[in-house]
Formats: structure tokens, sequence, C-alpha cells
């Protein structure tokens, strides 16, 4: 079960894989057994489950060149990419499958795909494996999976994960920036609700948190058309950032409403 995010960039091991179509992202968590890592294509949430590729083929390695927590030392990046690539290539001279993320924990790495038909894909990958990369012991997870749970219950991030990684694009830029976030500034946030009278609800307790109301206004032809632009002076690193912004989602819903992100100013 996944249990608790600690980090979501996970570079190496996904340098290959971002020449696949789709929007690509990644995050480490932490399961039963360790930390594991997570690559998916966050676009397939758009068309999932695809009754087209009705079967889960997922193909990989057990690998020895692993840290004490079960992931890839530096040095092994390179031969699993090659790996990776290798099996993305075999199969798609099969088919057409789509590439829905890779797994990797407790030295065992997995790319996830969608398929028409498994029929002779194990093998085939077997064999690849032995001629190609035989210090490597192949790893398969294969099933019948309709409603693409893999994917949107295992490979898909939570909510809470999202808004992790939505927070850290933001922090990654103000670094990018020169920014080294370690000065409270102005923080701009912004939330939508379906009523006036949920607005207010959040209204209140936002004053009570010393939060200054910026704007109110009635954005027509949404379903949360009373939109709220909100203000604080806070910390805007990742820690401090990812804290106050869940905070704000979950207060967000008592008033039946929804948070819809932040920006700052780069400060040097």
């Amino acid at each position: 079960m996944k249990r608790i995010l600690f980090s979501v960039i996970f570079t190496l091991l996904i340098q290959s894989l971002f020449s696949q179509s789709g929007e690509w992202n990644t995050y480490l968590a932490r399961y039963e057994k360790g930390p594991g890592s997570t690559l998916v294509n966050m676009s397939l949430v758009k068309t999932a489950p695809d009754q087209q590729y009705p079967y889960l083929f997922a193909a990989g390695v057990q690998f020895r060149n692993c840290t004490a927590e079960g992931l890839p030392a530096p040095l092994a990046f390179n031969t699993l990419n090659k790996i990776s690539d290798s099996v993305v290539a075999l199969l798609n001279r099969s088919g057409k499958p789509v590439l829905a993320g890779t797994f990797t924990y407790q030295c065992e790495r997995k790319d996830y795909f969608y398929v028409t038909d498994t029929t002779g894909l194990r093998e085939a990958v077997t064999g690849l494996l032995a001629r190609q990369f035989p210090g490597y012991r192949p790893a398969f997870l294969v099933k019948e999976d309709r409603s693409w749970d893999a994917y949107l219950r295992f490979l898909y991030p939570n909510e809470e994960t999202r808004e992790y990684m939505s927070n850290q694009k933001v922090v990654m830029q103000l670094q990018k920036a020169g920014d080294k976030l370690d000065q409270p500034r102005l923080v701009d946030h912004w939330l939508y609700f379906k009523t006036e009278t949920d607005r207010e609800c959040f209204v209140y307790t936002a004053v009570s948190k010393k939060f200054k109301i910026e704007l109110k206004e009635i954005v027509a032809g949404q379903a949360l058309p009373y939109k709220l632009h909100i203000s604080r002076t806070d910390r805007a690193d990742l820690r401090s950032i990812n804290t106050l912004t869940n905070w704000l989602k979950e207060e967000a819903k008592k008033c039946k409403g929804e948070y819809d992100g932040w920006e700052t100013v780069v400060i040097k």
C-alpha cells in the first residue's frame, strides 16, 4: 500500500522514456517494504479505461546494482533505461501497446503496458533479455485488467501526491530563477465556490488565520463561479508550501469549494 510521499524527483529514471508521447511525471513514495519510484503517463487518465486494450503486460527485470532501500544505484540507470527502450521497441513491433508507466521497487523495475493480446509477449521479452542483457532476471505481471486498475489505482498519483507534484513544479521554477527560498514572502492563492454563502464560509476561516482578502468576483459559466483571491506572507520552500496548500484544500472542501493553486514573486 502507498503510504508516505516524500519526494517527486527521480530524473535518471525517466531520461529515455520521456521520448514517449503523453504528459509524463514521476514521484517517489513509501510502501510496505520501502520506497518505490513511479513514472506515469498522466495524460492517459483522460481516456482510461480504454476497452481496446483490456490486458496489462508489465515486463522488466530484477537487478543487483541497487541501494539498501531497493532503488537503482546511480550506475544502474544507463542499463535499465536501455532495457526499457529495448522492451518498448519489441512491443511496438508486435502491435501498438499503450505504455502507462514504470514502477521500480525492491531491486525490480517493470514497464507497464496495456495491450490487445498478451500471446507470446512473455516469451519474446524473455528471449530479448537473454540475448541482450543476460545478467538480468526477467520480471513480469500479466493479467486481464479491463478497468485499468493498475493504472488508475496504482500508477496514477492520488490527490495528495498530485498536489505535492504541482507545488514542486512552482518551487523548482523559483529555484531556477535564482530564489534560495530562505525568505518569507507574499504568497497569493485562488479558490472557487458554488455559492456566495460557501465562499463566505471560507472567508471567515481565512481571515481568522490572517489571510488578506484580495478579490471576490463571479466568473459566469463555471460550476464554481464564486472566485476568491487571498494572500499572506509565508515561506515558499516545498515542505512549508505543501503543508499550507493541503490545509487550504481541506478547509475549502469544508465549505464546498476547491483550491486552485498559488503563486509568488522571486526573491534573490
